[in-house]
């Protein structure tokens, strides 16, 4: 058993209240701060958190031979193509949405700021 709690999840970003609009836009909840620190507090309880990095080089993807993804979020929907199309309108890019002939059950995009996060179909 652990001794410590997951507080949040912090993603670096070069603006961190658009990020976060981005977020809340997608899961829901309220953006709190300005600046170089800005929070998206979750319908759920949970919190992400974005901080200001002007120098931010997204990450690769895939990343066998670049630089690691570093981390990247499941966000888990009933129906991906509609889901798709939200955070396509939201600003986030296709990375990888090769489904395998409708076999895989996910698909990947970066976020306005290139954080990798895929879209997963929720299991009944």
């Amino acid at each position: 058993m652990g001794f410590a709690k997951l507080g949040l999840t912090a993603l670096d970003c070069p603006r961190p209240r658009e990020l976060a609009e981005f977020y809340a836009a997608v899961l829901g909840g309220r953006v709190e701060g300005e600046g170089h620190w800005v929070d998206l507090y979750l319908p759920d309880g949970q919190r992400l958190a974005f901080q200001e990095a002007q120098d931010l080089r997204p990450p690769a993807w895939p990343a066998a031979d670049h630089d690691s993804q570093q981390l990247h979020l499941d966000l888990f929907v009933d129906d991906i193509e509609e889901a798709q199309a939200q955070v396509v309108s939201l600003g986030a890019r296709a990375l990888d949405l090769d489904d395998d002939g409708g076999r895989r059950d996910f698909r990947v995009y970066a976020d306005p700021a290139g954080h990798p996060f895929c879209l997963v179909v929720q299991a009944s």
